[in-house]
């Protein structure tokens, strides 16, 4: 089995997005949806996306957004990956021509292999926890058995991880990568170094390779 890659997602702040980086991330998630408390500015999340080192993925997340207003963030943000968090069709998500991932809430009755099929172009489907009204960053996991193990899109696993689950999760999922956010926080965007660094220290320790 490949490594696991680790995304972590809501940087709200230079200096944590760094210490991600350090820390051996593999990508960092800007939250471009403006009800959410993990929201950053344009201009904020462009020094983010600036300060970076190389060889670190930027996924900017958006929440049924229009293309316009996407495409307006792509000109001031170097993006690498787009998250699509919403209600976004497979035609919404391949308007824009640029890498995707594709969030499927798990909510009662979703058939995972349709959804594969439909969202073909992503590059991987996210699979978050379903909350009524809220589309992701609650910090609520889901019951892992419901993921078949042969589905044909590579998954990122996410919803309530932190260091105490994730080597179960692992080991349950087989996932491509695994995404965290309120689990490694100390406040809502803010990111907690020592819970960033048990995070992946648990994930390397339990990567079956």
């Amino acid at each position: 089995m490949a490594r696991i890659r680790v995304k972590i997602c809501g940087f709200t702040r230079i200096e944590d997005a760094l210490a991600a980086a350090e820390l051996g991330v593999d990508a960092i998630g800007l939250v471009f949806y403006p009800p959410s408390p993990r929201a950053v500015e344009v201009a904020q999340a462009r020094r983010i996306a600036l300060a970076l080192p190389p060889f670190v993925t930027t996924v900017g997340l958006f929440v049924d957004a229009g293309a316009a207003a996407i495409e307006a963030v792509l000109r001031r943000v170097p993006l690498d990956l787009i998250q699509f968090h919403g209600n976004e069709t497979p035609a919404d998500c391949e308007r824009l021509d640029r890498p995707y991932i594709k969030a499927i809430r798990m909510a009662e009755g979703v058939d995972l292999r349709r959804e594969a099929e439909r969202f073909e172009s992503a590059r991987g489907l996210l699979l978050d926890a379903y909350h009524p009204g809220v589309p992701g960053g609650t910090g609520k996991r889901f019951d892992w058995d419901l993921i078949p193990e042969d589905l044909p899109r590579p998954v990122i696993l996410a919803g309530g991880l932190e260091a105490g689950n994730i080597n179960a999760a692992i080991e349950r999922v087989r996932p491509w990568a695994v995404d965290v956010s309120s689990g490694v926080e100390r406040g809502k965007g803010i990111k907690d170094r020592a819970k960033m660094k048990a995070f992946l220290r648990e994930v390397n320790d339990g990567d079956c390779t």
